[in-house]
């Protein structure tokens, strides 16, 4: 069992890419495999001190790995964002008319974070992107390790990698992926709370995009409650009101992707569009 976040390696990490399976890069945030061999649980001197030692090593190895996959996105202009939200948010139906939109502006590829199936893969397939599938078995979250073997899979040359991490509020906060930027999607269904109550993930946010604004006549969610919780938590986030079946914000979305992806590779960009609302 991870000392970090508590998922077990029984389970196994699967990378797909809906032509075959290929090889996982070495997880050690599964394997604990630091170099010397499997770590194994010495008697610990003090209560918590070698389940600090190990999250501290976990960490500091997926945050050199993370390095890695910022330098090589980099120096290929391109942008990888990293989709965060719990489960039901409706992110895969917001990505399929994410790809959809983009396709005519700039090259967009996927990687879909799952503990099982590649249900969501097979949709952004149809939608028309190249898509790679993580399969985290009993893993909570993607980390740096899989979106390394993500890219050199996937191989993109430009544009825009959209990495739909595996539905959580808690654990993906942790782990830096090497990503431009992280987008949380939450949705009306979910409640105004979540911001005080999942502060982490909140507070990591470059852009919050609020989902299934179509459903507000049906629900007991108050926005500005929301927006002014997400402000305590991060006084930067931008939020974006946003239907993914009615299509509500979703050109503001699509712009300001553009907008960043062009910033990054170095393409002429106009004023940073409005997101707000």
């Amino acid at each position: 069992m991870c000392a970090t976040c508590g998922c077990g390696a029984d389970g196994g990490t699967r990378v797909i890419d809906l032509r075959g399976e290929v090889p996982a890069a070495a997880h050690d945030h599964h394997d604990h495999d630091h170099g010397g061999g499997r770590h194994t649980h010495a008697p610990q001197p003090a209560a918590g001190t070698e389940t600090l030692v190990l999250e501290e090593r976990v960490l500091a190895r997926n945050d050199a790995l993370a390095e890695r996959n910022r330098g090589w996105l980099e120096a290929r202009g391109i942008i990888a964002v990293n989709l965060m939200s719990s489960p039901g948010s409706g992110k895969t139906t917001l990505l399929e008319r994410t790809v959809r939109q983009l396709g005519t502006d700039t090259e967009v590829c996927v990687v879909e974070g799952d503990q099982e199936t590649t249900f969501d893969a097979d949709r952004i397939k149809a939608a028309g992107a190249p898509v790679l599938q993580i399969n985290t078995g009993a893993g909570c979250h993607l980390d740096a390790s899989m979106i390394r073997t993500a890219l050199h899979t996937l191989a993109p040359a430009s544009g825009v990698i959209l990495i739909e991490n595996v539905g959580n509020l808690v654990c993906p906060a942790m782990f830096d992926l090497g990503e431009d930027c992280r987008v949380l999607i939450m949705s009306v269904t979910e409640g105004a709370d979540k911001p005080l109550k999942y502060p982490h993930i909140f507070a990591s946010a470059t852009l919050i995009l609020l989902n299934k604004i179509d459903l507000l006549p049906y629900v007991d969610f108050d926005v500005a409650r929301f927006e002014r919780d997400v402000t305590v938590v991060n006084p930067a986030a931008q939020v974006l009101p946003v239907s993914a079946i009615r299509g509500d914000g979703l050109d503001a979305w699509r712009d300001w992707l553009i907008q960043r992806s062009r910033s990054i590779s170095g393409r002429p960009v106009g004023p940073s569009p409005a997101v707000g609302g």
